[in-house]
């Protein structure tokens, strides 16, 4: 198949001396990244995804930039699940819950078998998705080129529909960050007519503003204010693998492979529609707790209860690649990162990517499957290592982070006004969290927004001003029918509460 052939092309290019040294540091990195509460994945290549714009201009440097950041990505998906376990402190969003019975098992000191549990079923997970994106990700390319502005815009419209309909958060809280992050993407240069707009004559906004520069303030400073607030104190159970508890545990998951398929299942779904890793874990672990033997048991500390979320988190966040690749719409706010930073790098996302960068994407794939077997010996063997790192005081730590974000944030323009508005966007990020707003709508609209406006309008000038374009063929009227319906789905849910509320009072 062309797809094995392809595949294996891109192992050729992963495998360099110099990529797999990029792998086993990005893995190392993310993995501290996910232990340490007020980072996380989306965080953390915002922070470093600076640090390779001298990396993308060499031969073959875009292929390692994007390992590096995955691989980041990968570590920090595996590293959540430890402070979760032994702390219970989700080092993630998507960790909560796997505290609900990980950290039980810690308690009961069966620490070891509840780490080896996550680790096994964070790799299995991500197995499953990279399988999913080998297949799927060609075919979707090639149906994807025969994409016009209305197809195009009706995606984007999908996704943020998608955010809408499926957030866990009030509707209107959604709706609110996602319109924040459509005015800044409008600031600058006009993107049918080049006029400029929103720059209140200030030579500075002329570009718009940066999307990095924003992400690094929303999240890493955001999240460091909140952190300091809070003022945590890291206490919990001590971290010790062997190679028996290793083995014994290995030994006990097979009679859960019911319960892994249908959680990769889950988090694949989640990941490309995109839902995201967060509600994947919490509808996995609710389905898992249905259709079990021990349903009962869960919340007391059962194997079971651990491997269900984990498995659906991997695969979500590493099946929100998919839609990245092939189409051009992240399926997560770190697949938003990533997507800025190939368009940063000048490589566009979307179906002639596979055309046009061929060892690129296979070499990213490749990756994918190199990049997980490596976070999943990192992590079996160096657990001890990064727990350790919650024993160093986070006086000392959240200013090593500041300074991190800042130079960061200076290096994208190389101007101390990118670095004023991180303070900025960590404000605004602060004050998001402290009153219960989501960030991801914000910077999925922050990024795709210029280009949804762009398809919008070019649809607008093919169909001289008719919106029926969005319903002109039977692919672009389902997509802009689902998304519709999808933005609806909160007012239906509202509504079907109402009527059956009164009919119990009646």
């Amino acid at each position: 198949m062309q797809e094995i052939h392809s595949l294996l092309e891109g192992f050729v290019v992963a495998l360099s001396f110099k990529n797999v040294g990029l792998m086993l540091l990005g893995i190392s990195l993310g993995v501290i990244i996910g232990v340490l509460p007020g980072l996380g994945g989306a965080n953390g290549v915002a922070i470093l995804l600076p640090l390779t714009f001298s990396m993308a201009q060499q031969p073959g440097g875009t292929t390692s930039a994007i390992i590096l950041l995955s691989c980041i990505y990968w570590g920090a998906l595996f590293g959540g699940a430890i402070t979760s376990i032994l702390f219970n402190i989700p080092g993630e969003p998507w960790s909560v819950a796997t505290t609900f019975d990980g950290y039980p098992l810690a308690q009961k000191g069966r620490a070891g078998a509840a780490l080896t549990a996550s680790f096994t079923s964070s790799f299995v997970g991500a197995l499953v998705a990279v399988i999913v994106i080998t297949f799927l990700s060609p075919v979707v390319a090639n149906f994807a080129l025969e994409f016009g502005p209305p197809e195009f815009f009706a995606v984007y419209l999908l996704t943020f529909c998608a955010f809408v309909g499926m957030s866990k958060e009030a509707p209107f809280k959604t709706l609110a960050s996602m319109m924040l992050g459509f005015a800044l993407a409008s600031v600058g240069t006009d993107p049918v007519t080049g006029t400029l707009r929103l720059t209140f004559h200030t030579q500075v906004l002329l570009s718009g503003f940066d999307f990095l520069v924003a992400v690094i303030g929303l999240f890493g400073i955001g999240e460091i204010l909140l952190t300091m607030e809070e003022g945590l104190a890291f206490k919990g159970a001590s971290a010790k693998i062997n190679l028996k508890v290793v083995l014994e545990t290995w030994k006990e998951l097979p009679r859960y492979w019911l319960t892994s398929l249908r959680s990769s299942a889950v988090g694949c779904l989640m990941g490309i529609v995109p839902g995201g890793a967060t509600p994947a874990s919490f509808m996995s672990y609710g389905v898992a707790r249905r259709f079990s033997r021990n349903g009962s048991k869960f919340g007391t500390g059962v194997v079971e209860g651990v491997v269900a979320p984990e498995t659906a988190a991997h695969a979500a966040g590493t099946s929100a690649l998919l839609p990245m690749i092939t189409l051009g719409v992240p399926g997560s706010p770190t697949a938003a990162v990533l997507l800025g930073g190939l368009l940063i790098w000048g490589l566009q996302p979307g179906p002639l990517l596979f055309v046009e960068q061929k060892d690129f994407v296979w070499g990213l794939i490749a990756s994918m499957y190199l990049g997980n077997i490596a976070g999943l010996l990192v992590v079996l063997t160096c657990v001890p290592l990064f727990a350790a790192i919650l024993r160093v005081p986070f006086s000392v730590i959240a200013p090593i982070i500041i300074v991190v974000c800042a130079i960061g944030a200076y290096t994208v323009n190389n101007t101390m006004f990118d670095v004023w508005m991180m303070v900025v966007f960590g404000v605004a990020g602060y004050a998001f969290k402290k009153l219960s707003y989501p960030l991801a709508p914000l910077v999925l609209a922050l990024v795709l927004g210029h280009s949804a406006e762009a398809s919008f309008r070019q649809a607008m000038l093919v169909s001289q001003g008719h919106l029926g374009v969005f319903f002109s063929n039977g692919l672009v009227g389902t997509m802009t029918g689902l998304a519709l319906a999808l933005l609806a789905w909160p007012l239906v849910s509202w509504a079907i509460a109402k009527v059956r509320a009164g009919r119990a009072f009646g």
